[in-house]
């Protein structure tokens, strides 16, 4: 038996406890001992290539199924998307520490710096952070939030809009607003035209081209939005200015950190199933099925939302990202991870159901 006192042998003990349990027990003093004959004299460490090679095993070995080839695949699917789910949830936690959105006061004072001689007139503030349908989510609103309208639930803005009708042409409005935000230290992207058909009056006679041209500029973390409307509708504002905040620094630490967790727990669970259902097991196939079920359901809203913002991202400019877990479907696709989950947890409840006969450990080469 190895040396405890050793410390390479402590070393090569640790980087074993990728392996399962069982197999540790079974074989770890053999595999240590190997591993320091093979060692030359004074080495206190093991080899970067040793350690890469112990972990890969060890997961592999997590996994059973030494006969199979797709087992790698699979485990890789339910590890990422376990990952990219729980790094969602860390990066939504992470945002609870982002500045209160802009009150009525910073507000004003924004309007009066960049749209100088123009009246202030409403002022709607954001209720919360993130808004359900420009309320915050309550418990009430889950059901509609899992039935179809979880594409509503957004970052929440504050909207002022301009007292009676603009003092001046819209293209003059723009430069002004343009000229004033650049003195006042803000950064300008490129402006964003969209022109629709409409009408001037009721009658609705004669249809006019109504041109919407949006600014976007940020100022440390805060994003505006000036939007003017040209001609002027004869109802609704024709001007106004929207305030809301960057993500958070703590936004990508806390995402990357709980993605990577996720990811490894994933992995482990997967493992843990797999190994309970390699054989003899009168489950196997139902939970081979709930699993395929669980990562259609959970993967397929990534693959459709990923291009679709993708394309955004490239159409619009943006200062800072849409959530992550907006690029994951989510919550517009909401009953899809729940029914997953659902898929998922029935899987593992079967996979605790005693084989048939007990299996003897096998080494995985």
């Amino acid at each position: 038996m190895p040396t405890t006192g050793d410390p390479l042998a402590r070393r090569y003990r640790r980087l074993l406890f990728c392996h399962p349990r069982d197999y540790r027990r079974a074989r770890a003093d053999e595999m240590v001992g190997v591993l320091l004959d093979a060692a030359p004299a004074g080495r206190t460490r093991p080899t970067p290539r040793e350690a890469a090679n112990l972990i890969r095993h060890g997961l592999r070995c997590r996994l059973g199924r030494p006969a199979s080839r797709t087992v790698g695949v699979w485990a890789t699917l339910a590890a990422v998307i376990c990952g990219l789910f729980t790094a969602a949830l860390a990066t939504r936690a992470a945002w609870e520490t982002s500045r209160p959105q802009p009150d009525r006061a910073e507000t004003a004072a924004v309007f009066a710096a960049v749209l100088p001689g123009h009246d202030l007139g409403d002022v709607e503030l954001a209720p919360a952070l993130f808004t359900f349908y420009s309320q915050p989510l309550t418990v009430r609103a889950l059901d509609n939030l899992l039935l179809g309208d979880g594409g509503e639930y957004q970052q929440s803005a504050v909207v002022a809009s301009l007292a009676g009708t603009p003092r001046m042409p819209a293209d003059e409005t723009l430069a002004l607003a343009q000229r004033r935000l650049r003195e006042t230290g803000w950064q300008l992207y490129e402006p964003m035209v969209r022109t629709d058909p409409g009408c001037v009056d009721k009658m609705c006679a004669p249809v006019i081209t109504i041109t919407g041209t949006t600014l976007l500029a940020q100022r440390g973390d805060t994003v505006l939005q000036l939007h003017v409307v040209s001609p002027p509708l004869p109802e609704g504002s024709s001007l106004s200015l929207t305030l809301s905040r960057t993500a958070p620094p703590a936004v990508l630490p806390a995402g990357v950190a709980g993605g990577l967790f996720g990811a490894a727990l994933g992995w482990l669970v997967f493992g843990w199933a797999s190994r309970r259902t390699e054989a003899a097991h009168p489950a196997r196939g139902t939970v081979t099925v709930l699993l395929a079920i669980t990562l259609f359901l959970w993967w397929t809203p990534v693959l459709l939302a990923v291009p679709s913002l993708l394309r955004h991202h490239r159409a619009e400019p943006h200062p800072t990202w849409h959530p992550l877990w907006e690029w994951l479907g989510q919550p517009a696709a909401s009953l899809l991870f729940v029914a997953g989950a659902a898929s998922a947890l029935l899987g593992l409840a079967l996979a605790t159901v005693p084989r048939r006969s007990p299996l003897p450990t096998a080494a995985v080469g």
